[in-house]
């Protein structure tokens, strides 16, 4: 059973300013905050950013990324919108992905560390 995930950050600071208004278009709130961490969830925290344990510099994975399912296609959209409008890069605009699924409506961005974060839904609207 997966408990929670983390990314690496240099900087929680600019990551919550980067995640508070990205994680409630997603319905997740911020559950956890200190220099070295920055957490969110519903209740508990489920997504963290942290800075790496061993001291060297974080950096995003390659072929890593983290994946919110979502209600609809909208919430996909104010998403990515919202992510770009506060530091966010753009990996993958919001489209249907038929490769995946028929269904699979999704948008993937970078956060300011270089993290790939994903919104994704299967609803017909």
């Amino acid at each position: 059973m997966l408990h929670h995930v983390s990314l690496g950050t240099a900087d929680p600071e600019r990551a919550r300013a980067f995640y508070d208004p990205v994680m409630r278009e997603l319905g997740l709130v911020c559950t956890l905050a200190t220099e070295e961490a920055v957490g969110y969830g519903a209740g508990i925290t489920v997504f963290s950013l942290n800075r790496p344990a061993d001291g060297r510099p974080a950096t995003g994975g390659n072929g890593v990324h983290v994946a919110f399912e979502v209600e609809h296609r909208a919430a996909v959209d104010a998403f990515f919108a919202v992510a770009l409008s506060h530091g966010g890069t753009a990996d993958g605009a919001p489209g249907l992905r038929p490769e995946y699924d028929g269904n699979y409506y999704a948008a993937f961005v970078r956060d300011p560390d270089g993290n790939k974060i994903e919104a994704l839904t299967f609803a017909a609207s």
